[in-house]
């Protein structure tokens, strides 16, 4: 059986495209604020604060909250 080396061969540097702030900054700010509000169904939907009347949310998330460290009992 004959064994093949890989030869080295001459490249150009691969130089990554610049993305300019203007591109970045609507899709950070939605995944932010999607951020915040998950943040707030996971530990703050129960109460006082409640958007939703019931407890559906709050068993929906429940998991989540304990895995996260919010006391929700």
């Amino acid at each position: 059986m004959a064994q093949t080396v890989a030869q080295p061969t001459a490249t150009t540097p691969v130089v990554p495209a610049k993305l300019p702030l203007k591109a970045i900054a609507p899709w950070a700010v939605f995944f932010g604020v999607l951020m915040m509000l998950l943040l707030y169904f996971v530990g703050a939907e129960q109460g006082a604060t409640s958007v939703f009347n019931g407890t559906d949310v709050h068993e929906w998330v429940h998991d989540a909250r304990h895995l996260l460290g919010f006391p929700c009992h």
